[in-house]
């Protein structure tokens, strides 16, 4: 589909049921509307050889239809001049050479959400690019980042925009650097050692700049968009009645060819999916036809890069979105957890300490799906949670104040529990310097808070390190297992063990005070007797000169059972303070 380059010319094919004749148009033939007529398949296609046609021209399809005489792009663009111009000739292929990256087990990623125009971008200047995120690389790297979602990309009308809203599906985003810049993104990426997962859009397109409407020419009255779109009964979204039609062959088969065309030409390493209950339902009744492209998509990933992931944004805490197909499943690797993010959000925001409900803190540690810890993606902040009438975490704490001790250290707790809680952890771009400006697609990062939170950013990278077990002294924080042994809601103190195998070096206790109050000595139980080492206490100094450094120190544990476990030890705790303790191998 869509344009095939050949030695001196270029392939057009379109899919236009209704139309009664279909040009290609281009700098190639001066803009001719009948110089190079394709010819009809028979089957609702059309197709023609264009010599000449080369890589860098710009094209339009001329569709006629009845009196109708339609300027449409090729659907399968994967490359235009803007969302209201020109297709172009673009070779999809790229060089390649040396990119020999290796996507890391899913137990072992930490995701970093980016939206690409504000990353690295200079206020005033429009969106930033590719190429601007380029130099910041190594510094994802060195903060322990090992993967990179980035918000959608697919070309959009104007410049700057979330990117839910993709006009042109099969193009990336001119503004942003186009596919070239993607391609040179991701392969930079890979070479520091980054995944990238691209974020689709297929529970709605456009509604702006669509020109998948009435593509042919062709509506009536109980289906206004014409052949890419649903009946008017099930064509209605929140973001315009541009529901695709999922039970049509050919607008699967052009989903299912998207995702597969930024794993295959991009080499992305996985997708997340944008809203998907919107795919499986419409306004609470099931959509069966959108349940099945999920599975076939997935089934086609699966069966050939396995190693992949796909993510849904179902936020439902449906097990059966990351059920496998065979199961009647969606069969999604992992999901967005609505079951962590808020009861923690609460958690963590609430002003007073009475309000704060550790018995919903450990149900959200427990909350899992088929009994695999890497089913879920785990957040205090996405794009959705920092936008749409919410902020940062620091700036919901204290409003007007998120530099306050209260916000840091409150939401430096949140941020220990996501490092530390059985799923894939993920942070939204500038949490690790305390950003507090709540999300747009005009706000650059404010990068000069890096420099004025410095130890803000270390407690970020120790964990992740943590996390990701690099000193070989907490491999249980990427293992299936989690006990939440001791949950002392009175004091607002929790303690839970995380481990995969056991053992010294595996076995974790993680500690959480969510409490404004300083214990010398707190007594918790603990797995296995003898000396446990405290590896991370977020109370230290080194993070911010205000925290209180209460010493969490090393202990030993002792003979006689605690909290359901046959040991206990005590330890020190700060304020609102995670501490993170391990054994020696």
């Amino acid at each position: 589909m869509g344009t095939i380059l050949y030695a001196g010319g270029a392939a057009f094919r379109v899919w236009a049921p209704f139309a009664e004749s279909v040009a290609a148009a281009g700098t190639f033939n001066q803009w001719s509307d009948t110089a190079n007529p394709l010819a009809s398949e028979g089957n609702g296609y059309w197709s023609a050889d264009v010599p000449g046609a080369k890589v860098g021209d710009e094209y339009q399809f001329v569709i006629r239809h009845g009196t109708q005489v339609l300027w449409h792009k090729n659907p399968y663009a994967s490359a235009v001049v803007n969302s209201s111009g020109n297709a172009i000739i673009h070779d999809p292929n790229f060089d390649w050479t040396g990119d020999d990256f290796s996507m890391p087990p899913w137990n072992e990623l930490v995701i970093y959400e980016m939206h690409v125009g504000t990353f690295n971008d200079a206020p005033g200047e429009g969106p930033g690019t590719f190429e601007e995120i380029l130099p910041k690389l190594p510094y994802l790297r060195d903060l322990g980042i090992n993967a990179i979602e980035i918000m959608p990309v697919l070309e959009f009308p104007m410049s700057e925009s979330w990117g839910y809203n993709p006009a042109q599906p099969f193009s990336v985003e001119a503004a942003l650097g186009g596919p070239q810049g993607l391609q040179r993104f991701v392969k930079e990426a890979h070479a520091h050692g980054i995944a990238v997962i691209m974020d689709v859009v297929y529970n709605h397109f456009g509604p702006g700049d669509l020109d998948l409407w009435r593509f042919d020419g062709w509506s009536d009255e109980d289906h206004n968009g014409g052949i890419y779109f649903y009946d008017n009964s099930r064509s209605h979204t929140d973001w315009g009645d541009t529901r695709p039609d999922y039970g049509r062959p050919e607008v699967r088969q052009y989903l299912r060819d998207n995702a597969l065309f930024w794993l295959n030409k991009f080499r992305a390493d996985g997708l997340r999916f944008d809203s998907v209950i919107n795919i499986r339902a419409v306004q609470g009744r099931d959509l069966p036809d959108g349940w099945s492209l999920l599975q076939w998509i997935n089934n086609e990933i699966r069966d050939t890069q396995p190693w992949k992931i796909t993510i849904a944004e179902d936020l439902q805490k449906n097990e059966w979105i990351t059920k496998d197909t065979g199961a009647g499943g969606a069969g999604f690797g992992s999901q967005w957890d609505a079951g962590f993010v808020h009861p923690i959000r609460e958690a963590i925001i609430a002003m007073n300490d009475a309000d704060r409900n550790l018995f919903a803190v450990r149900d959200a540690l427990y909350k899992g799906y088929d009994g695999d810890a890497a089913r879920r993606v785990i957040y205090t902040e996405s794009h959705d949670e920092v936008a749409n009438g919410h902020a940062r975490v620091p700036e919901e704490i204290w409003p007007g104040n998120a530099g306050s001790w209260f916000s840091r250290k409150r939401s430096t707790l949140g941020a220990a529990l996501v490092f530390t809680a059985p799923g894939i952890p993920m942070i939204f771009q500038g949490q690790e310097f305390l950003e507090d400006e709540y999300f747009r697609d005009s706000a650059p990062l404010d990068w000069a808070k890096l420099d004025e939170y410095p130890g803000i950013h270390l407690l970020y990278r120790d964990l992740i390190r943590l996390r990701r077990n690099w000193n070989n002294q907490t491999r249980g924080l990427r293992g299936q297992h989690v006990n939440v042994h001791h949950v002392n809601n009175g004091d607002k103190v929790l303690g839970f063990h995380r481990w995969a195998g056991g053992g010294p070096g595996d076995d974790v206790i993680v500690v959480a005070n969510f409490g404004d109050r300083t214990y010398d000595s707190y007594t918790l139980g603990f797995p296995r007797p003898g000396a446990w080492r405290v590896r991370f206490n977020s109370d230290w100094q080194g993070y911010s000169g205000d925290f209180g450094n209460c010493p969490g120190y090393d202990t030993v544990a002792g003979e006689g059972s605690w909290d359901g476990l046959p040991y206990h030890g005590n330890v020190g705790l700060g304020p609102y303070s995670v501490l993170i303790l391990s054994q020696d191998r």
